[in-house]
């Protein structure tokens, strides 16, 4: 597969108000009702990346900073942060829009794994993908980091094949000096 896609092509917005049915005792949303939404979200920004029907493979990463209260306007953005041989790594950013105060407040986020598959649900390739602003350009060089420690604890990788977590633990070498 030849395209190579910006992770801007797979940009999903979704905005909902909180309604009552969807909160916890204390009313707020609730941490399931959230998940679920981002994982939606991200979803979608998968198949638009590999333009393929997309399947979860997992949540590596969720982390509720604020909680988001009954009738608050939650606003959902995720885009592709890197795109590997058939998998993708999908970021989500979650917003308490205040749509009278005009203020945003960044609740949560999100890092969700999908695979693209076939009719058959087999995984299939998909295209690249190239980060353009510096936010894109962090979360894709972190993804690879996490995707390498993924396979280093599910057993499918060594530690010592990391290329990029080695980096991370390695003494800083000394630089040396010219000899005069």
């Amino acid at each position: 597969m030849a395209k190579i896609k910006t992770a801007s092509e797979s940009l999903t917005i979704m905005t909902n108000i909180v309604l009552p049915n969807e909160t916890n005792s204390l009313r707020n949303l609730f941490g399931g009702e959230l998940l679920a939404k981002m994982d939606r979200c991200a979803s979608i920004s998968a198949a638009r990346h590999c333009e393929r029907r997309v399947v979860t493979a997992s949540v590596n990463h969720v982390s509720f900073n604020h909680p988001i209260p009954e009738g608050g306007v939650v606003v959902l953005e995720s885009k592709v942060s890197r795109a590997f041989s058939t998998s993708m790594e999908v970021y989500v950013d979650v917003w308490l829009d205040d749509p009278i105060n005009q203020k945003k407040i960044h609740t949560n986020e999100g890092i969700y794994t999908f695979v693209a598959v076939d009719e058959f649900n087999r995984p299939i390739p998909i295209p690249e993908m190239i980060p353009e602003t510096e936010e894109e350009k962090l979360r894709h060089a972190a993804a690879f980091r996490r995707k390498e420690l993924s396979l280093i604890l599910s057993g499918r990788m060594k530690p010592l094949e990391s290329v990029e977590l080695k980096k991370l633990f390695q003494e800083p070498q000394p630089a040396k000096k010219d000899k005069k």
